[in-house]
């Protein structure tokens, strides 16, 4: 049976806002199909990978067309005939095609969407499950979620500066019942949302979480308290938080405006160590500016055996990245976003990576996100644990959380699911 390359092509479809975003399928002479929609970020890193985009007035400059030309006139040709299994081959032929630093030339988008797309065809044509295709035997490690129920920052309309406030299901005994329990939180913080503010405050964000008229961290997380005591689940659901300290960072001050104050970096680690002192908070993502490596690696001192401290922002997914801030002792954990870097074999290698230098792995998702449920099967195939793909709410978010059960179905008496802290504790052990 062929596993060669039969044909390749793109198409432009919509996100979850509405944006464009870009298709790709797959076909092989042995008639695997493999078919992969490509997520878009609207929090970015300037370290990302470009995402290629039309430009101009139309759809105010989002368009993909550039993107999928580049796909169908110049990635085509040079796939036809190759062999997919090859995966670092494949990836290392779309690398060589772009020839920029940051995949400009055509567009992490387009770059993206071939090589998972391809990856999907050759799962497709062993007739084996994407998670089984990418992990092997061994992929049998269901995530632990991590939803984002309140939407604040770049997410949403309101004037929390803390992007994303999370529940984290942890001590169960299945990922199904963690789920059902992230689910029950979920609806009785819309319960007590509507009571407290109205209607209006249960209107969601890009992410699914709600967007209710706050403007201070501890009200928020407040609120998240009150929701998991309401559903009898306290010490068994914790607390995260993604601040995208990038968002209300002041560089011509070099201070962090939140909260209504201005703190020096030094006041924003004694602001978050008080955080983490007064709630149930077992990881912070992106607590400062991307370029505030020095902050980063200060606040892994005094608090990353506490806490898990996940950077995004700071490593874009990207091995050269990381390798940075495991020199400099920089956090301990990485986000992984392969739109980020753009090809499925450098997300895996960065992935490798982090569990080499007992870094966690929180696979993500994006808040453009489209209902390929990629993402859960990437999880399982590097048995990371941990995944952060929304709110139980909104389709594109949906999707990801119905994968993994149905993953955990198939595996049966086989699939694991492991509590946050037995997964944060075994990495400090690795250390």
């Amino acid at each position: 049976m062929s596993f060669r390359i039969k044909d390749i092509r793109a198409r432009q479809i919509l996100d979850s806002r509405g944006n464009p975003t870009i298709e790709v399928t797959t076909i092989l002479e042995g008639g695997g199909r493999g078919k992969f929609s490509v997520p878009s970020g609207i929090s970015k890193s300037e370290k990302e990978a470009v995402e290629l985009r039309d430009g101009g007035r139309f759809l105010h400059g989002k368009g993909v067309l550039k993107a999928v030309r580049n796909v169908n006139n110049i990635i085509r040709p040079a796939l036809i005939g190759r062999e997919a299994l090859n995966q670092a081959l494949i990836d290392s032929i779309l690398l060589k095609l772009d020839g920029t630093p940051n995949k400009s030339r055509l567009g992490a988008n387009a770059i993206l969407g071939a090589s998972v797309s391809v990856a999907k065809a050759s799962s497709d044509q062993l007739e084996l499950p994407l998670y089984k295709y990418l992990g092997g035997i061994e992929a049998r490690l269901l995530p632990v979620p991590f939803m984002n129920v309140i939407n604040g920052g770049m997410h949403a309309g309101n004037r929390l500066n803390i992007q994303e406030f999370m529940i984290v299901p942890s001590n169960f005994s299945s990922f199904k019942e963690a789920l059902l329990a992230g689910v029950q939180v979920y609806m009785d913080l819309r319960d007590i949302l509507i009571s407290n503010y109205g209607r209006s405050s249960v209107n969601v964000g890009d992410e699914g979480g709600f967007a209710p008229p706050l403007s201070k961290t501890e009200d928020a997380l407040e609120l998240l308290l009150k929701a998991i005591e309401r559903s009898g689940y306290e010490g068994k659901i914790f607390l995260a938080i993604d601040c995208a300290a990038n968002e209300f960072y002041m560089s011509k001050e070099e201070k962090y405006a939140i909260d209504g104050r201005k703190m020096s970096p030094e006041e924003l680690i004694e602001f978050y160590k008080e955080l983490i002192s007064k709630y149930p908070i077992v990881s912070i993502e992106d607590p400062f500016q991307e370029d505030d490596w020095g902050s980063l690696s200060e606040f892994t001192k005094v608090m990353g055996n506490k806490v898990q401290i996940v950077g995004d922002d700071f490593f874009a997914s990207n091995p050269r990245l990381l390798k940075k801030g495991i020199g400099m002792r920089a956090a301990n954990a990485l986000l992984l976003k392969v739109n980020q870097i753009g090809t499925l074999t450098e997300a895996i290698e960065a992935a490798r990576m982090a569990e080499r230098n007992g870094y966690s792995v929180m696979v993500s998702h994006r808040s453009g996100e489209t209902t390929d449920p990629f993402i859960a099967d990437l999880s399982v195939g590097l048995n990371s644990g941990q995944i952060k793909s929304g709110a139980p709410a909104r389709g594109e978010r949906v999707a990801k959380y119905n994968r993994l059960l149905e993953i955990e179905g198939e595996l049966g008496p086989s699939a694991q699911f492991l509590s946050f802290h037995q997964i944060f504790n075994e990495k400090l052990f690795l250390k």
